[in-house]
C-alpha cells in the first residue's frame, strides 16, 4: 500500500496526538500539604510560622515535569505564627495588609529539570500589592499510583526558596527582624481515577 504524502502526514500526526502524554488537572490534597516559613528575630531566635488555609491550580506532566503549571493561593490571613498578638500585628498594615490583600498568589512561568528528581520553578509571587519574579527549589519525593482508594497516580514535593521582604515593601523592623524569610512547602497531589 502507498500513502501520499499528505495522507502520511496526517497519519504520523494522529499517531504522535496518540501517544503524546500532556500535563493533566491534579488535585491538592491539603491534608498533606504545608506551607512553613521562618523568621529571625533580632538574633536571638528563629519565630517560625505557617498559613493554615490555600489551595492550587496544577496542571502536572508525570513524564515532563517541565510541561507543568502552578497556581498556588493562600489565604493571608490564616497566617498561624503561634501568638495571637504577633498574628494580629502581622495581619495590619506594618505588614501583609490582609485587609488590603487578602491573597497572596504564586503563578508558575517556567520549570526546569536540574536532575532526575530536581527542578527549579520560576514564577510571579504577589503579595502585600507588590509581584516579583522568585525561583523554588523542588525536590520530587516520590509518584505513583496510590494504595488508597481510587487515585490513580499520587505525586509529593518539596518546594523552597528564600524571599526578601522588603521587596514587597514589607519594611518593618528591617535589619533587626530578618529581611531573608526561608519558605517551605511540603506538597501532595493527585489524579482521580
Amino acid at each position: 500500500m502507498r500513502f501520499s504524502f499528505p495522507s502520511l502526514a496526517v497519519a504520523l500526526a494522529v499517531s504522535t496526538a496518540a501517544t503524546t502524554v500532556m500535563a493533566e488537572p491534579y488535585t491538592l490534597d491539603k491534608s498533606h500539604t504545608a506551607i512553613t516559613f521562618q523568621i529571625d528575630h533580632l538574633g536571638f531566635s528563629m519565630t517560625h510560622g505557617r498559613f493554615s488555609e490555600f489551595d492550587a491550580e496544577i496542571d502536572f506532566d508525570a513524564e515532563d515535569p517541565t510541561k507543568s503549571s502552578v497556581v498556588f493561593t493562600i489565604d493571608a490571613p490564616s497566617i498561624d505564627t503561634g501568638w495571637a498578638k504577633r498574628d494580629e500585628h502581622v495581619r495590619g498594615p506594618d505588614f501583609l495588609s490582609v485587609e488590603d490583600h487578602p491573597e497572596i498568589v504564586f503563578t508558575s512561568t517556567s520549570i526546569e529539570m536540574t536532575g532526575d528528581d530536581t527542578a527549579t520553578m520560576t514564577g510571579d509571587l504577589t503579595m502585600n500589592g507588590t509581584t516579583n519574579e522568585e525561583t523554588f527549589e523542588v525536590t520530587l519525593r516520590k509518584k505513583g499510583p496510590s494504595p488508597f482508594g481510587k487515585k490513580l497516580m499520587t505525586a509529593g514535593f518539596v518546594a523552597e526558596t528564600t524571599i526578601d521582604r522588603t521587596d514587597y515593601g514589607i519594611s518593618y523592623g528591617a535589619g533587626a527582624i530578618g529581611n531573608d524569610v526561608p519558605v517551605r512547602v511540603d506538597l501532595e497531589i493527585y489524579k482521580d481515577g
